[in-house]
């Protein structure tokens, strides 16, 4: 028997810190908070001002709209069209967030690659029947994994050689992206969005103070690693320790598979937390550079000094960029186990 183990849907991957102490909200900075079920995760939404709660619904409608486009089990999404007919005329969002994913493919080499479906699904992530497929079977699904099977042609997406998509590994990322957007039109000056741990922020805190997002120790979820204090920016982390299941054998296997093996990643990564300005970018380079490993992820790091992370491997070494090192505080238990990243010359 296979027996599944995950963590309870309340705890997220980062536990968001939203503490105002000492300071009084603005008399103008209504609070209203919505939360919302799907995408397969528990989400928060918290805006504050005027006509919060109309732009919260607005915003949950989004949200569903944007599952109905992207989600792999729905026969009508766009998604599965795809998947059935092997071409479809899609939504713009979805055409917009594949080529955007072929985007990150390219940047990283492969690493992200959201052809990883059959994959994926014969490990159970996707139907809840865990299994450990044997090495003949991943080897002939292997066959079907190329980011290069896909191509966009305005919004017609067509794959070659039996491909299918799933865009678990992008789509929160782009919502997140989507609602901050659709606040920031309505006029919204300070909001958090929390997609199952992918934080997201507009603006500071009513105070004038920065959001605080704590990363999560991946071997201790009461603890946190480090604080991050962030401004328009989104924080994403991927780990895995957030969906795995227990073999036969006794070892465990999470959902983030290596393109390369199609295999969970054991590259040396166990937690990857990305913070920009993009909840896409952000959403598909934690999983990319989990994929990647210590070496590669640091090396990828240190030739794109934009992108800002967290990095911690197997034995809690805490990897940091240069960019995040003011905004962030490390808990005493980690502060002498933080590497910071080697520029470039």
């Amino acid at each position: 028997m296979v027996n599944k183990v995950s963590r309870s849907a309340a705890v997220f991957a980062l536990m968001v810190l939203m503490m105002f102490s000492g300071c009084e909200e603005k008399k103008d900075m209504t609070e209203h908070k919505k939360d919302v079920f799907a995408m397969d995760t528990y989400m928060m939404l918290k805006v504050y001002g005027e006509n919060g709660d109309k732009v919260l619904m607005r915003a949950e409608k989004e949200i569903k709209e944007l599952e109905g486009l992207f989600s792999v089990t729905d026969e009508k999404s766009d998604i599965s069209r795809i998947n059935k007919d092997g071409t479809a005329q899609t939504a713009e969002d979805t055409s917009n967030l594949i080529r955007k994913s072929l985007e990150y493919s390219e940047l990283t080499e492969g690493a992200l690659d959201i052809t990883v479906y059959p994959v994926l699904r014969e490990w159970g992530f996707t139907t809840g029947q865990y299994h450990i497929p044997d090495d003949s079977t991943v080897k002939e699904l292997l066959k079907k994994v190329s980011y290069k099977n896909i191509t966009v042609n305005d919004g017609t997406v067509t794959l070659a050689k039996n491909a299918e998509i799933d865009l678990g590994s992008v789509a929160k990322g782009y919502t997140s992206d989507r609602l901050c957007e659709l606040f920031r039109n309505e006029g919204i000056t300070s909001a958090l969005v929390n997609l199952g741990g992918n934080v997201q922020a507009v603006g500071k805190k009513p105070d004038g103070s920065m959001w605080r997002v704590g990363v999560e120790d991946p071997k201790d979820n009461s603890n946190i690693v480090c604080t991050l204090e962030i401004e328009d920016k989104a924080v994403i982390t991927s780990g895995n320790y957030e969906r795995f299941f227990t073999g036969d054998d006794g070892r465990n296997y999470w959902h983030i598979i290596d393109p390369k093996t199609g295999r969970p990643a054991d590259n040396g990564l166990i937690s990857v937390t990305i913070t920009g300005d993009s909840g896409t970018q952000c959403d598909a380079l934690s999983t990319a550079l989990f994929v990647m490993g210590t070496e590669k992820a640091m090396k990828f790091l240190s030739e794109h000094t934009e992108i800002d992370a967290v990095l911690i491997d197997n034995d809690m070494k805490v990897y940091i960029t240069e960019g995040i090192e003011r905004v962030t505080e490390f808990s005493e238990d980690y502060e002498h186990t933080v590497i910071k990243r080697q520029e470039t010359a």
